[in-house]
């Protein structure tokens, strides 16, 4: 199998060599000895603009896979925003490694035909990340609530919306409590 890793992001070499090796293990453990696959670290600008390109999406964006043209041993392309992976590695107490080893994970499912549109391509492309990674970015998603549509736009709406939980349970409470009070005030003269 081979792997071909490099970055475009100032910072992230080391992590480019990293999922080299972390690509090969996932290649061998879904018995593809003879597949090549490219892999490309880069920063949020960059994977925005390929989005806006290719998907019509103009936001950065996590992982992107572009599935290689025809058949033969080069499965395509894994393009990754290191600057989401930090973010969101921070925002869910992760390693910025274990970040990045899920979407590898997630992008090469792409590439092998796996998808998360409909429920059951969810579960099973669930089952094969979890079967990678422990528990994947299908899996995760389900469990924050954001069903089957897996980006990062989506999964930090759901985080800021979990954060700030306690900040608008407070906040509704305090325009319970003023309504309550406007209540009052209207019903006694």
């Amino acid at each position: 199998m081979t792997v071909h890793a490099r970055s475009e992001h100032a910072r992230g070499a080391a992590a480019a060599r990293r999922l080299a090796r972390v690509a090969r293990r996932y290649l061998a453990a879904l018995a593809l000895p003879s597949a090549e696959l490219s892999l490309l670290l880069v920063g949020d600008r960059a994977i925005r603009s390929l989005n806006r390109r290719w998907r019509g999406k103009d936001r950065a964006t996590d992982v992107l896979s572009f599935p290689a043209a025809g058949p033969g041993p080069l499965l395509g392309d894994v393009v990754i925003s290191l600057d989401t992976a930090r973010r969101a590695a921070a925002e869910e107490g992760r390693a910025l490694g274990d970040e990045l080893d899920r979407y590898l994970a997630h992008g090469l499912l792409h590439l092998l035909g796996h998808d998360h549109e409909r429920p059951a391509d969810a579960r099973r492309m669930a089952r094969a990340e979890d079967a990678l990674v422990g528990q994947g970015m299908v899996t995760a998603a389900a469990l924050e609530g954001s069903g089957s549509k897996v980006e990062s736009q989506a999964r930090s709406k759901s985080r800021s919306r979990s954060s700030s939980r306690s900040s608008s349970r407070s906040r509704s409470r305090s325009r319970s409590r003023s309504r309550s009070r406007s209540r009052s005030r209207v019903a006694m003269p």
